[in-house]
C-alpha cells in the first residue's frame, strides 16, 4: 500500500514521541509493540455501525477507507498486525482523515493475547482492521485467546471490522491458515486438496455473512482460483455442502453494509470472485480433485451483490469451470494488456532549453523508431525476447546514444561495450562485457542466452564467441563518433567527470522491457559505460539482477545511471522483490528502488513493467529519454521529468 515507513525505536516500557503531523507514539509490551497516532481522548463523533471491509491486498482504495472510517463513527481505529510497524496509521491519518486516532498492535508472541492492556484497547475500539502478513501467526497467536473473543464481541456489538490479505484470510468461517512450512499454490492444492499443505482453520472468528465462506486474496494476479476451489473441496468433504468461496483481486476492496449489500472499489480494475460449486467434488486414487461444475462469478463496480442471500445482479463476468484430475478447465482472465513495451535511452540533467529544437526532435524520432521496431514484433505475436532485442538493435545503431555506434571511450581510447538480456518465463539470461568488435552487443547477449551454458562472457572471449556464432563483426573504428572522441580528449585534458562533459546526456545507456501476448516478460540493456573508465570497469548493465532483470508474474526492469550503486542495491531484482513480497505496485516499487539508490548517493533512472503490462518510469534526475507503446495506447516518447505518457501507470 501507499503508507510511508518511518523509523521505529522501541525501548521496553518507554514511550517516545516521533516528529510528524500527528505525533506517533511507540511503546512495547510483553509480546507486542504498540503505536498510536491522533487524539485518543477525543470523543467519537458518531455512533459506529456494522460493516465489513474486505481488501484483496496491495493498494488500499481511498473511497473504501473513507467508507470504513464513517462506519467507525469517525472515531478510534485499531489495526492488528504480526509484522512491520505502525506506519499504516500514519498514512490513514494523513491521507484518509475522518478518524480521531489510529492505534496499532504488532504481535510477536501468543502471550500478548492475554495482556489486559490489549483487551482494553480492543474493547474500546470503534473499528478494527487486521493487516496483511502471515495468517499462520494470527491463528497461532489469537485462536482460543481473549483476542479472538474480543474480535467476536466487537462485531456482535455492531462495530465494523476489516482485513486485507492475511487479515482477510482469517475472517471467513473457514479460513486458509497457512500452517504448513510453505504456502500452497493452485497446482499443489488441486493435486491433493486433502494434503498436508491445505491447512484450513475453523471455529475461530464469527463474522457476519462470512460463516460459510472461505476467502482468498491477490486472487487473479497470483492465479489462486485453483487453490480456493481446493479449499472448498476439503471444507465440503468435511463440513457439508454449504461452503462457498470469495476471492478478491489485488488493489480491490469489497465493502459490506449491515444488510449484506456489497459494493466493489478498485484502483486497478480488479474484481471480487464468487466461487459456487454446482456439483459434488470427488477425489482420484492419487488424491487429485475432480469437480464437474463450479460456477465462477466476477463482481465488478456496477454489480449488485447481496451477501445475505448470495445473489448477484449484473455480474462483470460469469462462467462454469471444471476440474479434471487436478487441473482447471479455465481460469479467470486478468485484465492484462495484450502486449506492452517500454524503453529508455539514458537519464541525466535534461531541462527544457538544454537541447536545441533540432537535437530534441532527433532524440524523439529515434525513440519512436525503436518503439516501432519492438511494437511490430509484439503486435504480430512475437516474443518479448525478440521485441527487446529488436528495439535495442535500433538504439545501438543510433550515435545519439551511449550504446553500440556512439559509445563512449575508455581511458585508453577504446570502445568497450556491455549488454544483457533476460527471459522472464525461464529466468534464463545472457550478458557480455567489454566487447569491441561485435556490432550489436544485445544480439551477442541473446546468443549467450540461447546457445551457451553460461550467463556472462567478457572481452575477447565474448567477441570470439560472437564470431563462432556468425554474429556480425566490425572494425572497432565503427563505434567511433567525433562527439565521443572530443569528450575523451576533454576528459584526458581536464580529468572531467561524465556530467561535466555532457550534463544533458550523462547516462546514454539504452534499455527495453516488454510483455508479449502469451504473458511473458523480458528485459534488455546495452551500454558503452562511462567516459574514461579504467581497469576493465564493468557497470550494472551486464549484471543480471542489477541493471537487468525479468521474472514472469513479477516484473521486468532495465536501469540507467551510476552503475556501482545499481549493483550495490541489486536494483532490478529489488523492484521485482518489492512487487512480489511487499505487495507494492510497479510504480511504488520502481520509485522506492530509485530512492534507495539515491540514499546511497547514486542517481539515474529505470523502466519497469509488471505482469499485467503496466509501465513505470522512475528517476531522480531532471530527465530520462524514454518511451512506451502497448495494445491499449499508441507509441509516445518523453524526455523531461514532468512529461507523462498514456501508457504509464
Amino acid at each position: 500500500m501507499l503508507a510511508r515507513s518511518f523509523l521505529v525505536v522501541a525501548l521496553a516500557s518507554l514511550a517516545l514521541l516521533l516528529p510528524g503531523a500527528s505525533q506517533a507514539k511507540v511503546q512495547t509490551g510483553d509480546g507486542y509493540t504498540y503505536y498510536e497516532t491522533g487524539d485518543l481522548a477525543a470523543p467519537t463523533p458518531k455512533t459506529p455501525e456494522p460493516g465489513l471491509l474486505l481488501i484483496g491486498g496491495s493498494d488500499w482504495s481511498e473511497p473504501a477507507w473513507r467508507w470504513f472510517a464513517g462506519k467507525a463513527g469517525e472515531g478510534h481505529l485499531v489495526i492488528l498486525r504480526a509484522s512491520q510497524d505502525g506506519s499504516d496509521g500514519e498514512w490513514l491519518m494523513e491521507h484518509i482523515g475522518g478518524l480521531a486516532s489510529v492505534q496499532t498492535l504488532v504481535f510477536s508472541d501468543r502471550e500478548a493475547a492475554f495482556d489486559p492492556r490489549v483487551a482494553e484497547i480492543l474493547e474500546q475500539a470503534d473499528g478494527i482492521f487486521i493487516a496483511g502478513g502471515d495468517q499462520s501467526k494470527y491463528v497461532r497467536f489469537w485462536k482460543g485467546t481473549p483476542v479472538s473473543d474480543a474480535l467476536n464481541a466487537h462485531v456482535a456489538a455492531g462495530r465494523p471490522i476489516g482485513g486485507t490479505s492475511a487479515g482477510l484470510a482469517i475472517l471467513g468461517g473457514t479460513g486458509y491458515g497457512a500452517l504448513a512450512e510453505e504456502a500452497v499454490d493452485s497446482r499443489e492444492a488441486l493435486a491433493d486438496p486433502k494434503g498436508p499443505k491445505v491447512t484450513l482453520v475453523s471455529d475461530f472468528l464469527e463474522m457476519p455473512f462470512l460463516g460459510n465462506i472461505i476467502t482468498d486474496t491477490h486472487f487473479t494476479e497470483r492465479n489462486r482460483l485453483g487453490r480456493l476451489v481446493a479449499f472448498l473441496a476439503q471444507a465440503r468433504a468435511a463440513q457439508g455442502e454449504q461452503t462457498i468461496g470469495l476471492g478478491i483481486d489485488e488493489d480491490t476492496a469489497l465493502t459490506v453494509e449491515a444488510d449484506g449489500t456489497a459494493r466493489l472499489y478498485s484502483t486497478s480494475e480488479g474484481n471480487a470472485w464468487l466461487v459456487q460449486p454446482l456439483a459434488k467434488p470427488s477425489f482420484g486414487e492419487s488424491g487429485a480433485l475432480d469437480w464437474d461444475a463450479v460456477q465462477l462469478i466476477a463482481i465488478g463496480p456496477e454489480t449488485r451483490f447481496d451477501m445475505a442471500t448470495m445473489t448477484v445482479s449484473e455480474p462483470a463476468y460469469m462462467t462454469t469451470i471444471r476440474v479434471t484430475e487436478g487441473k482447471l478447465s479455465e481460469e479467470p482472465k486478468a485484465k492484462r494488456r495484450d502486449w506492452s513495451l517500454a524503453i529508455h535511452g539514458g537519464s541525466g540533467v535534461i531541462e527544457r532549453g538544454d537541447l536545441t529544437p533540432e537535437t530534441e526532435a532527433a532524440y524523439r524520432a529515434s525513440l519512436q523508431a525503436a518503439l516501432a521496431a519492438g511494437s511490430a514484433v509484439l503486435e504480430n505475436g512475437g516474443t518479448s525476447l525478440d521485441a527487446v532485442e529488436a528495439t535495442l538493435r535500433i538504439l545501438e545503431d543510433d550515435p545519439l546514444f551511449n550504446a553500440g555506434r556512439g559509445a563512449v571511450f575508455d581511458a585508453e581510447g577504446r570502445n568497450q561495450l556491455d549488454a544483457s538480456i533476460m527471459d522472464g518465463a525461464t529466468l534464463n539470461a545472457g550478458a557480455v562485457a567489454g566487447v569491441s568488435t561485435t556490432k550489436h552487443p544485445i544480439t551477442l547477449a541473446r546468443s549467450v542466452l540461447d546457445k551457451s551454458r553460461h550467463v556472462l562472457l567478457s572481452g575477447e572471449g565474448a567477441d570470439q564467441f560472437a564470431r563462432e556464432q556468425g554474429i556480425e563483426q566490425v572494425d572497432p573504428a565503427y563505434f567511433r563518433t567525433e562527439r565521443r572522441w572530443q569528450q575523451i580528449q576533454e576528459w584526458r585534458k581536464n580529468n572531467l567527470s561524465a556530467l561535466a562533459l555532457d550534463p544533458t546526456h550523462r547516462f546514454g545507456t539504452v534499455g527495453a522491457v516488454a510483455l508479449d501476448r502469451d504473458g511473458n516478460l523480458a528485459a534488455a540493456t546495452s551500454t558503452g559505460g562511462l567516459t574514461g573508465k579504467r581497469w576493465g570497469r564493468i557497470g550494472d548493465s551486464p549484471i543480471i539482477g542489477a541493471g537487468t532483470y525479468a521474472a514472469n508474474g513479477k516484473c521486468a526492469v532495465s536501469g540507467t545511471g551510476t552503475g556501482e550503486y545499481f549493483i550495490r542495491e541489486s536494483a532490478g531484482r529489488q523492484v521485482c522483490d518489492r512487487v512480489a513480497w511487499n505487495g507494492q505496485t510497479i510504480a511504488q516499487a520502481a520509485d522506492d528502488t530509485i530512492g534507495s539508490i539515491g540514499a546511497l548517493g547514486g542517481d539515474g533512472g529505470l523502466i519497469a513493467m509488471d505482469a499485467m503490462g503496466r509501465i513505470a518510469f522512475a528517476m531522480n534526475t531532471e530527465g530520462m529519454y524514454r518511451g512506451a507503446a502497448s495494445s491499449e495506447h499508441p507509441a509516445e516518447e518523453a524526455i523531461y521529468a514532468d512529461e507523462t505518457l498514456a501508457n504509464e501507470d
